[in-house]
C-alpha cells in the first residue's frame, strides 16, 4: 500500500473513530437525561406533572416562532431577525389596544404618531397589494389614470381606516363590525361555492345569487353581533396586533429586502440588515412605552385548573390547542394548496420558479406576512402568560431559533416537535434549580444539538 493511501486510510479511520465516539457519547447524554427526568418523576408525580404542564404551554410559544421562523428560512434561505421584533409588536399591539383594560386604565397610552405611522406603513401595503393584483391585469383594458386614480383612493382608504381602529381602541368591537361581516362573508361564500361544485357540473346564476345572499345574510349578523359585544374587544385586538405585525413585515420585505436581495445577494448582509431593524423597533418600543414591564388583561379567567394534583389555567391549554392549530393550518397550506407548491419550489430553486412563471415576489411577501403573523402570535401569548417588555423580542427570536435547532433547521415538523421539546427541557432543567437557570439550559441545549445532533430531531428532507 502506497504512503498516499496508507495516509488517506488513517484520517478515514480516525474520522470514523471520532464519530463513533460523538455518537456514544450523545447517547450517553440522552441516556443520562432520560434517566433523571424518570427518577424525578418516580420521585414526585405531582410535581412531575405540574413541570410537564408548564413544558408545554412554554413550547407552545416556541414551536409557533419556530414555526414562523422556519417558514421564511426554508423559503428564501436566510435567518430574517425581524421576527424578535414581530413577536415584541404582537404582545405591545394588544396592550396598546386594551391599555385601558389593565387597571383601571392606569398604563393607558395612545399617540397620534404611532397611529400615523401605522396608518401610512399599511396604506403603502396596500397600494402595493392593489397594484401588483389588479393593476397589471387591468391597466390594458381600462383607463391606466383611472386605475391609479380608484387605487390611491382605496389604500388611502384603508390607512384611515386602520389610524381611525388605533385611536379609538375602547370603539374596537364597533369599528371592525363591518370588516368582520365582509371576511366572514366571503368565507362562507368561499365555502358554499366550493360544496356546491363538489356536488354539481356547474354553477348557474341563480346558485350563485343564492350563496351571495346567504354569506350576506350570515355576514351581517356576524358583524351585528361583534358590534353590540364590547367583550369582544379584547380577542379582536389580537387580530389586529398579528395584521399590524404582518404589515410590518411585508412593507420591510417590499421596501427593503427585495433591493437588497438584487443588489447584495449576501446572507450576511440581510442578516446585519433585519439585526439593526430588529434592535430599531425595539428602541421605538422603549420610546413609547418606555422600559418597564406591562401586563396585559386577563383572560379566559385566572382561575387555574387542577389536574392530577397539578395546576394549569385554561389560557396555557388554549396556547397549546393554538399551537397545534397553526401547524394543522400551516401544514395544510403548504402541502395541499398551489400556494404551497410554489413556496416549496422557490425554496427548492427561485431562479427556477421565476423561470416556470411563478411570481416570487409576491409569494415571498405572503411567506414573511404569514411568518410574522405566527411570531405576534408567540409574542401575545408569551404576553398574556407572563408581563411584557421592550426586550421580549430578542429572547423569543432566540428560543425560537434554538427551538428550530432541535427540531430540525428548516422542518415544519421539526419546529412543532423541537418547541415543544425545548419547552420541557428547560421546565424539567430547572427543577432543582432557580427559575433563572431556564435560559442557560436553553443555550447548553442548543450547544448539545449543534455538537452531537447538527440536523435535529426531525431533519428537513
Amino acid at each position: 500500500m502506497s504512503l498516499a493511501k496508507l495516509s488517506d486510510f488513517s484520517l478515514a479511520s480516525l474520522l470514523r473513530l471520532r464519530e463513533h465516539q460523538s455518537r456514544l457519547l450523545a447517547t450517553a447524554l440522552a441516556v443520562a437525561v432520560a434517566v433523571y427526568i424518570g427518577w424525578k418523576i418516580v420521585q414526585s408525580p405531582d410535581q412531575a406533572l405540574q413541570f410537564a404542564f408548564n413544558g408545554l404551554a412554554v413550547g407552545a410559544v416556541y414551536a409557533l416562532l419556530a414555526m414562523g421562523f422556519t417558514l421564511v428560512y426554508s423559503t428564501v434561505w436566510f435567518f430574517d431577525l425581524y421576527y424578535g421584533a414581530a413577536a415584541a409588536i404582537g404582545a405591545y399591539g394588544v396592550f396598546y389596544l386594551r391599555s385601558h383594560d389593565v387597571l383601571g386604565g392606569q398604563y393607558a397610552v395612545n399617540s397620534g404618531p404611532v397611529n400615523v405611522l401605522f396608518a401610512v406603513v399599511t396604506a403603502g401595503v396596500a397600494a402595493w397589494a392593489l397594484h401588483v393584483l389588479l393593476y397589471r391585469r387591468l391597466h390594458t383594458r381600462t383607463n391606466p389614470t383611472a386605475l391609479l386614480v380608484v387605487g390611491g383612493l382605496l389604500a388611502a382608504g384603508v390607512g384611515v381606516y386602520t389610524g381611525l381602529v388605533m385611536a379609538n381602541p375602547e370603539n374596537l368591537h364597533a369599528l371592525l363590525s363591518p370588516l368582520v361581516a365582509v371576511l366572514i362573508a366571503g368565507v362562507v361564500y368561499w365555502g358554499l361555492r366550493r360544496s356546491y361544485r363538489r356536488v354539481s357540473s356547474g354553477t348557474g346564476p341563480v346558485p350563485l345569487i343564492a350563496m351571495a345572499a346567504i354569506a350576506v345574510v350570515v355576514g351581517a349578523i356576524v358583524g351585528f353581533l361583534v358590534a353590540v359585544t364590547p367583550e369582544l374587544g379584547l380577542y379582536l385586538s389580537w387580530g389586529v396586533a398579528c395584521l399590524l405585525s404582518g404589515t410590518v413585515s411585508l412593507a420591510l420585505y417590499r421596501g427593503l429586502y427585495v433591493t437588497m436581495r438584487e443588489r447584495a445577494n449576501s446572507p450576511m448582509i440581510m442578516l446585519v440588515a433585519s439585526l439593526g431593524i430588529l434592535l430599531a423597533i425595539t428602541a421605538f418600543i422603549t420610546i413609547v412605552f418606555r422600559s418597564a414591564p406591562r401586563p396585559l388583561p386577563d383572560t379566559f379567567g385566572s382561575e387555574p385548573w387542577t389536574i392530577g394534583g397539578a395546576n394549569i389555567k385554561g389560557f396555557n391549554v388554549f396556547a397549546i390547542g393554538l399551537a397545534l392549530a397553526g401547524f394543522g393550518v400551516l401544514l395544510f397550506m403548504v402541502k395541499k394548496t398551489a400556494f404551497g407548491k410554489a413556496v416549496r419550489a422557490i425554496g427548492d430553486d427561485e431562479e427556477v420558479a421565476k423561470v416556470v412563471g411563478i411570481n416570487t415576489t409576491v409569494v415571498i411577501a405572503i411567506v414573511f406576512f404569514i411568518g410574522a403573523v405566527y411570531a405576534a402570535l408567540a409574542g401575545l401569548v408569551s404576553g398574556h402568560d407572563t408581563a411584557i417588555q421592550p426586550r421580549m423580542g430578542l429572547l423569543l427570536l432566540l428560543k425560537g431559533w434554538i427551538a428550530s435547532v432541535v427540531g430540525g433547521i428548516g422542518s415544519l415538523y421539526g419546529a412543532i416537535v423541537g418547541g415543544f421539546a425545548l419547552g420541557m427541557l428547560e421546565q424539567f432543567g430547572i427543577w432543582d434549580l432557580a427559575g433563572e437557570w431556564r435560559d442557560v439550559i436553553s443555550f447548553i441545549v442548543l450547544i448539545v444539538f449543534l455538537s452531537f445532533w447538527p440536523q435535529g430531531l426531525i431533519p428537513r428532507k
